[in-house]
């Protein structure tokens, strides 16, 4: 048994949702630094080759948020713009060396207010 189908379904919805995101944000920005140079159609392909592994991930973990762990369509989607946030701020200063800015602060702070909002019923 592997350590992610021993955790319950939310937290493997988490996980997985993550892990996705990380490459989500690779596909997404990465070529910002890595592939500057190189043709725009060049980043294009590579990037949709890195979202290929972004989308093995991220379905996955919505049918299990979905199906087995009970979460609505809403809930999922505030978790993954959450795990989003998470992934990508330190994504920003730390790989393509932007600096911190007080925004992403209050950003995190609406979405706190918009987990709130979609899980409050729950």
């Amino acid at each position: 048994m592997t350590a992610l189908a021993s955790m319950p379904f939310s937290l493997q919805t988490i996980v997985l949702l993550a892990a996705s995101n990380v490459f989500m944000t690779v596909a997404w920005y990465g070529h910002l630094k890595n592939l500057a140079a190189s043709p725009w159609y060049i980043a294009a392909v590579i990037s949709w080759g890195i979202a290929l592994a972004e989308y093995l991930l991220q379905v996955p973990a919505n049918r299990i948020g979905f199906q087995r762990a009970g979460f609505s369509v809403g809930q999922l989607k505030i978790l993954q713009e959450v795990i989003t946030l998470s992934v990508f701020v330190p994504f920003a200063i730390f790989y393509l060396r932007e600096p911190f800015k007080l925004d992403y602060l209050w950003a995190a702070l609406c979405m706190v207010g918009a987990v709130y909002f979609i899980f409050r019923s729950a």
